[in-house]
């Protein structure tokens, strides 16, 4: 069989697996070797320090010329992430005529565009089932499967951190900063978790799974963001209440805007926030630190693909599954789909939405507050679903005997509305504040 030469860059949680996985003379690699149909041979592993020992792998394959080793390669494995100095590798692979496969989210939703762009100018593939969502095949289906149909919306739960974060406030009544501590107590945070709570490492998969959906070069700096810094045990209690969860989710959607004339085009919106979900959703369902993937189909229908979203054994897995396919491409003279922009769509703002949303209120507790609550929501021409208040609680507001929760969920609105809504509610008198404000989806 044809040999095909790997180079690894990275022996991290996900690389030191797919070492082990590659190393000579084992049976796994006898095994994927065979699944290819030619020989695959781990050449060299690009490390930062090549006098530290890593279990499992030769010494002798250890080094720290990134750029040499990736010169004679066949296929380029990169599992180091960030921006630089993988942008330059990936490129110089390329231009050596080696294709690659990635996990690195980041730099396929800042640079994706160029990466593709170089990758079909060589010839070679470019492969990154491991950027979104773990083992769980993902990638795959939106670019190969689903090929001949029209995806409608995407929705997924890409983030195990934020993930388990809120199913502990959920399930078990714990605070925002507790459920944190519980994550980094078990291995599912950083000491630092800004990129999961902060809705970073979302909004990267979110603009993967958008560019890949409509065939349109989505961003990071397109993807309307938020975490879940903000959402409050009374949140949770309140949605709980509602017969829903919530959830922090990566959305990608067609939708319409509206030019100067106010004549309607087709665009993209792509965006991560936390959501009220119903219960009855597929996706209320997914626990811990789990990922779950919702596609709407126009010919397919409901999809869902769930299952471990991090993790290095699970992670490599999508890696070597990439791996095996190049390396039969290398083998028979093939190349693997494009992905294409050629549908090019516009990105929408985020003002451009229109969902339906939750808005979680503190107001006086005396008659006619409902009155002027609902005045404002009608000025900007929201209209509202349901209204619930929560019991009250202690406290004064301008001389009242106490305050109560009143939790407001409106029809579908655009996202302007609504904001224009809040910053009139927060000016009335007899609201405290405005607690929070939560899209919704589902039948919640």
């Amino acid at each position: 069989m044809e040999r095909v030469r790997v180079a690894l860059l990275g022996c991290g949680s996900v690389g030191s697996q797919v070492a082990a996985a590659l190393a000579a003379g084992s049976e796994s690699v006898h095994e994927l070797s065979a699944r290819a149909g030619a020989t695959i041979e781990l050449v060299g592993v690009a490390v930062r320090d090549a006098s530290t020992p890593r279990e499992g792998v030769d010494d002798e394959l250890l080094t720290t010329d990134a750029e040499g080793l990736v010169t004679r390669a066949d296929v380029v494995v990169e599992l180091i992430g960030g921006l630089e100095p993988a942008r330059s590798l990936l490129l110089k692979a390329f231009e050596h005529g080696a294709s690659v496969v990635t996990g690195n989210k980041a730099l396929l939703a800042a640079h994706g565009r160029e990466l593709h762009a170089a990758a079909d100018a060589a010839g070679v593939d470019l492969y990154f089932e491991a950027a979104v969502a773990g083992a769980i095949p993902i990638i795959r289906p939106l670019r190969e499967s689903l090929a001949g149909d029209r995806v409608e919306r995407v929705l997924g739960i890409v983030n195990g951190t934020t993930n388990f974060v809120l199913d502990e406030m959920d399930s078990r009544g714990a605070s925002f900063d507790d459920a944190v501590s519980r994550a980094q107590e078990l291995g599912y945070a950083e000491a630092d978790p800004t990129a999961d709570v902060d809705g970073w490492d979302a909004a990267a998969k979110a603009a993967i799974l958008a560019t890949l959906a409509f065939h349109t070069p989505v961003t990071l700096d397109d993807v309307h963001r938020e975490g879940i810094r903000g959402v409050s045990a009374e949140d949770v209690a309140a949605a709980r209440e509602a017969g829903a969860v919530v959830k922090l989710l990566a959305v990608a959607e067609r939708t319409t805007g509206q030019d100067d004339d106010g004549a309607a085009f087709e665009g993209v919106q792509a965006r991560v926030h936390p959501v009220l979900l119903s219960r009855d959703h597929p996706l209320a369902s997914v626990r811990g630190a789990y990922n779950a993937v919702f596609v709407e189909a126009a010919g397919a229908g409901d999809l869902m693909f769930y299952g471990q979203g991090a993790g290095g054994r699970p992670t490599a897995s999508a890696v070597l599954g990439d791996l095996v396919t190049l390396a039969r491409h290398r083998q028979d003279g093939s190349q693997g789909p494009r992905v294409l922009g050629h549908a090019d769509l516009p990105v929408l703002p985020t003002d451009a939405v229109r969902t339906r949303y939750q808005v979680r209120l503190v107001v006086a507790d005396r008659p006619g507050v409902l009155a002027a609550v609902a005045q404002a929501f009608a000025a900007h021409g929201v209209s509202i679903e349901t209204v619930r208040q929560r019991p009250s609680v202690a406290g004064a507001l301008a001389g009242d005997g106490g305050v109560a929760s009143l939790v407001v969920v409106t029809h579908t609105a655009a996202d302007a509305a609504l904001a224009g809504c809040v910053a009139d509610l927060s000016e009335l008198d007899a609201v405290a504040s405005v607690a929070s404000v939560l899209r919704v989806e589902g039948d919640s």
